[in-house]
């Protein structure tokens, strides 16, 4: 997946250089008519491929099991998480994903029953391109990548580092990491068939929906909810409670996330699911989005 990825980023750098001079409305997306392309290009990817296979395994697979794969790749997303917090410099943020990781991996069977929730240590999400915006770096113009969905170009710069962070693509053999890697995918997919029907029926012009929702819910995970012209609070961290999957291009690197994340995680916030028969609070709930995500799963 990472030369896939790499090489769809390329592409699209290519693609928006050629689309430079169209026309746009909005200042923060000044390549509107090439983003609206990919946004319709992926929706048409979700809506054959990759809706029908997460509605599929919504509907027949035990919805435990369900919570357990949203468990064990959250675990694995928690160690990219603490990384970033780490190199955000907030280091009682990184702590609480460190023993998150360390519970979950030790005492829930190697992420699939997430006890740390349940003993009260905060889930964060953190990417390398919320950790740019941290230092400073402007997010950048607004843009629809093929596959991976809403992103900017400071989080499309940020993409492969978020990639090659994800621990899941050092899995082998490949073909382990290869159908780990779909699953994931799915079983993200899944957790947002509630919010692609909303955004179906509420949205006017899905695109400009979507646009305006990634890129608030983007500045809003920057600055931790933080209100951007207000002060910043005197403690070290104002972290707030992520009860879901990440939300977001670079939430999991996965391929073909649609927008309905970005619109699930700006529009409201999903209560943890609870498998049946395992009385542990799970974070799976909306994810990176339906015509976009950011995006995920460098294991492809």
């Amino acid at each position: 997946m990472n030369t896939l990825g790499k090489t769809l980023l390329l592409s699209s750098a290519l693609l928006m250089g050629g689309c430079a001079t169209t026309n746009a409305h909005n200042p923060d997306d000044p390549l509107e008519g090439f983003n609206r392309s990919m946004f319709e290009f992926n929706d048409t990817v979700d809506r054959v491929a990759l809706k029908p296979a997460a509605t599929a395994y919504h509907d027949h697979l035990p919805s435990f099991v369900q919570t357990g794969i949203g468990n064990f790749f959250g675990n694995i997303e928690d160690v990219w998480t603490m990384v970033n917090n780490f190199l955000q410099g907030k280091v009682e943020s990184g702590a609480n994903d460190f023993m998150r990781v360390a519970v979950n991996t030790v005492l829930g069977f190697g992420g699939v029953l997430d006890i740390a929730s349940e003993a009260g240590l905060q889930k964060h999400k953190e990417d390398f391109g919320q950790t740019l915006g941290k230092w400073g770096v402007g997010s950048g113009p607004y843009v629809v990548l093929p596959l991976f969905g809403p992103s900017t170009v400071r989080d499309t710069a940020a993409l492969p580092v978020d990639i090659s962070g994800d621990l899941w693509s050092y899995t082998t053999p490949v073909d382990v990491r290869n159908t780990g890697a779909v699953i994931r995918l799915v079983d993200q997919r899944a957790a947002l068939l509630n919010a692609s029907g909303l955004l179906e029926d509420a949205a006017l012009d899905r695109y400009s929906f979507v646009r305006s929702a990634y890129l608030q819910r983007r500045e809003s995970m920057v600055h931790d909810g933080r209100n951007v012209d207000a002060p910043a609070p005197e403690t070290e961290e104002q972290d707030a409670p992520v009860q879901s999957k990440p939300v977001g291009p670079q939430s999991d690197a996965a391929p073909v996330m649609p927008a309905a994340q970005a619109v699930a995680a700006a529009t409201r916030a999903e209560k943890p699911k609870v498998a049946e028969g395992v009385d542990l609070a799970n974070d799976r709930a909306s994810p990176q989005l339906v015509s976009g995500t950011p995006a995920n799963d460098p294991a492809l």
